[in-house]
């Protein structure tokens, strides 16, 4: 039995809220280490770039773990796996609050990053399950919408906890809602058992579809533009806007508030116009990566272009309902495969815009590498147009030869 007929639709806000705390514990961990790595490099004694390391690590735990637990678990009850996946992201940050140098630092960054992929595409999978007919991408978007609202208010609160304390506190605040997170997941978010669990071929026979490597290249490529800019973000406020350190809160409480605007927008706008939405936001953080360096020398022009670069980030959950709608099967290795691409984008950004910096660079030029990164995204975008274009037109011609067969029959 699906979840859609284990529960009411009356019934589906708190599963969904309860989904979407884990999707904030997991923003709260990815994106508050980024306001964290001028405290970071502080307390190890090193620079910025060499703390980008604990950014990559991360996104490396998840690449290497969406695929792998998900496979794993794909003949395990859905909520069973999310419990599994909450108890070891407390596990990871409770590891990386303890961490004595920077290499076990990274070690516990990778660890903790092992199960991010892997919860969000079961929790969208779940949420896509509840999903009344022609609403799935805005039902998804709610599960995602955790994490933008990790950005608007916990991000900030972290980093000023960070300031006022230490980026381990924040590490500890992220394990306890985590383990908060496993007991809410038992008692609220109904059971999910998969009925018809699909053979390992099966789910690897999606990554044959060239329609689907196409669409997650927009994530792989396009989205590293957000985090070249995300992640030296605090480092272009101190030395390039040269304004008080509080006010990295309030650009990353924009950022924040853009995500979860855009978050909502995209979402929306998707359930009708999907490619279209996909292709004009792009465009859209093309010019604002551009923008950014400019904007960067006056701090409320950077609060602008800050909060417009968030909004880019609610393309994530229509990207993965484009994925579910281009193939029929292998959905768990679709969910994580948005994640890997997501988490490539995490690493390749910081590691383009550290490369930049290394050869003197100034922090706010990360926005022409950015833009760069997002035109990468839209030429993906572009590539899929067309295939799904072609694809429509054969099934369209396909559809008239076999109309007359069956008049005669």
């Amino acid at each position: 039995m699906s979840v859609k007929h284990t529960v009411e639709h009356s019934s589906y806000f708190w599963p969904i809220m309860v989904m979407a705390l884990g999707t904030f514990t997991l923003g709260l961990t990815e994106f508050a280490s980024m306001s964290m790595l001028p405290l970071i490099a502080e307390s190890y004694f090193i620079t910025p770039s060499m703390a980008g390391n604990v950014i990559s690590g991360y996104a490396i735990g998840v690449v290497i773990g969406a695929p792998l637990f998900m496979i794993l678990t794909n003949k395990a009850n859905r909520r069973t796996s999310l419990i599994l996946f909450a108890s070891m992201i407390f596990i990871g940050n409770s590891l990386s609050a303890i961490a004595s140098s920077l290499p076990e630092l990274v070690f516990y960054r990778v660890l903790s990053g092992l199960p991010h992929g892997a919860y969000f595409a079961t929790a969208l999978l779940i949420a896509s399950d509840m999903a009344p007919k022609g609403q799935r991408a805005s039902y998804m978007s709610k599960v995602f919408a955790g994490l933008t609202v990790a950005t608007i208010v916990g991000v900030p609160l972290a980093t000023l906890l960070g300031q006022s304390m230490s980026w381990r506190a924040c590490m500890g605040v992220v394990a306890m809602l985590a383990f908060i997170t496993v007991f809410l997941i038992y008692f609220v978010v109904p059971s999910c058992p998969i009925l018809k669990p699909t053979r390992l071929a099966e789910e690897f026979s999606v990554l044959k579809n060239k329609l689907v490597w196409s669409i997650s290249g927009i994530i792989f490529i396009g989205f590293g533009g957000v985090f070249c800019i995300y992640t030296y973000l605090a480092d272009t406020i101190i030395n390039v806007t040269e304004t008080p350190v509080f006010t990295i809160s309030i650009a990353m409480m924009m950022f924040g508030i853009g995500t979860t605007i855009g978050n909502l927008v995209c979402g929306k706008l998707a359930d009708h116009f999907p490619l279209a939405t996909t292709g004009i936001a792009l465009l859209c953080s093309i010019v604002v990566s551009v923008m950014y360096v400019y904007a960067a020398f006056n701090i409320y022009w950077l609060y602008v272009s800050v909060f417009c670069l968030g909004a880019s980030v609610g393309l994530a959950s229509v990207i993965q309902s484009m994925l579910l709608d281009v193939s029929a099967t292998g959905h768990a290795m679709l969910g994580a495969l948005v994640q890997c691409a997501f988490n490539t984008a995490n690493a390749i950004g910081p590691w383009v815009g550290g490369a930049l910096l290394s050869t003197g660079a100034s922090f706010n030029e990360t926005g022409y590498t950015a833009a760069l990164l997002f035109s990468g995204g839209f030429v993906m975008w572009a590539l899929s147009a067309v295939q799904m274009r072609q694809q429509r037109g054969l099934r369209a011609s396909t559809a008239s030869a076999e109309a007359p067969a069956r008049e005669s029959v």
